[in-house]
């Protein structure tokens, strides 16, 4: 056990820093993975360079058009849309506004 551990405050936690690793740039309002659940770009992020990625409120983003959402439903990022389907997909967050099985966009709280 730490004796007396310090800390030191970074930010609000909106948004974080993230540096880009990846192989492409990153665009505005894009989906980021963030492994164990997803942000959402808000700048133009280059390879190697850090932009802020939002980590908290509610976005509009694109669904798979075979299912339903219902308010409250948790929903999963998955070959660059929204699922109900938890395998092998990132968790996303939970649905603010029940969608349609047609839709194609789902309003979704991340965070």
């Amino acid at each position: 056990m730490l004796n007396n551990p310090q800390t030191s405050y970074v930010q609000r936690g909106e948004s974080i820093d993230f540096k880009n690793n990846g192989a492409s740039d990153i665009k505005s309002d894009s989906v980021v993975s963030l492994g164990t659940r997803i942000g959402i770009s808000g700048c133009d992020i280059p390879v190697g360079a850090v932009g802020s990625v939002h980590v908290i409120g509610v976005y509009n983003l694109p669904a798979v058009n075979t299912e339903a959402f219902t308010v409250g439903q948790a929903v999963y990022w998955k070959d660059n849309a929204l699922t109900a389907t938890e395998t092998g997909a990132i968790p996303a967050g939970w649905v603010v506004e029940a969608k349609a099985t047609a839709g194609t966009r789902a309003k979704v709280k991340i965070g």
